[in-house]
């Protein structure tokens, strides 16, 4: 349970963002198999509308760590191929972390605009005002725990499916008289 409230953050955007974005994808037409989807110009108040959403819902929560994470994990791959340097790659560590710092605002600008390219102006504002309605802010606070407890469920039918699947393995190849 604790792996899934660790990425609690992050599976509630991902999952606002894939059903949300779910009516637009519809009405929009095929793209052409490998060419990159066309990114219309979004005005600036789209993107501000865009960012307050993200802002509510606390978007920065699940990517805050992300440069020290990165660092982190580039220098225990750096140190793993260079033992003998590990000293060093440890005080560097500290020095490139402190230089990127920051650098995790690209994601919220990168994410504003990927929802003012999926959203009109007018969407984004409509979203605004649903999200500062009580029942917007209920979703804002009920989500992560409906998210986290419909994860718990997914996770605990799994495991009772795999067991069924596994039974039906057992029957079908001792019905070949094999025994696994």
């Amino acid at each position: 349970m604790k792996t899934v409230l660790k990425y609690l953050p992050a599976l509630t955007l991902a999952a606002g963002l894939a059903l949300s974005a779910i009516p637009a994808m519809a009405q929009q037409p095929a793209a052409k198999a490998g060419a990159a989807p066309a990114q219309p110009k979004s005005s600036p108040a789209a993107i501000a509308a865009a960012k307050e959403i993200l802002s509510m819902k606390n978007a920065s929560a699940m990517y805050a760590n992300a440069v020290p994470g990165m660092v982190e994990k580039t220098k225990i791959a750096l140190i793993q191929q260079n033992l003998n340097y590990q000293k060093d790659l440890n005080e560097v560590a500290q020095v490139v972390a402190q230089q990127l710092n920051g650098r995790q605002n690209e994601i919220t600008e990168g994410m504003a605009q990927v929802y003012a390219s999926e959203f009109t102006e007018q969407e984004l504002k409509d979203l605004v005002a649903f999200y500062k309605s009580p029942l917007g802010q209920k979703l804002i606070t009920a989500e992560p725990k409906a998210i986290g407890l419909s994860m718990a469920f997914m996770n605990s039918w799994a495991q009772n499916f795999t067991e069924t699947v596994m039974g039906a393995f057992r029957a079908e190849m001792r019905k070949r008289g094999k025994e696994i």
